[in-house]
């Protein structure tokens, strides 16, 4: 099921009416803030596990 031009115009105006115009821009806002931190935290567990697996590898040597 694709979603087409009229659909998404349909989602668009409900979704202004539930929440106004400047709602919408904060929400977006504070989402790209979220994914940002998200991404950043993910970025430090990789660099933490890839520096604990290089101690063990040193250690075992």
């Amino acid at each position: 099921m694709q979603l087409g031009l009229p659909e998404i115009a349909i989602i668009a105006v409900v979704i202004i009416l539930l929440f106004g115009i400047g709602r919408i821009g904060k929400v977006g806002g504070e989402l790209g803030k979220g994914i940002r931190e998200f991404r950043t935290a993910i970025r430090e567990d990789e660099t933490r596990a890839g520096g604990a697996k290089e101690a063990q590898s040193n250690q075992s040597a």
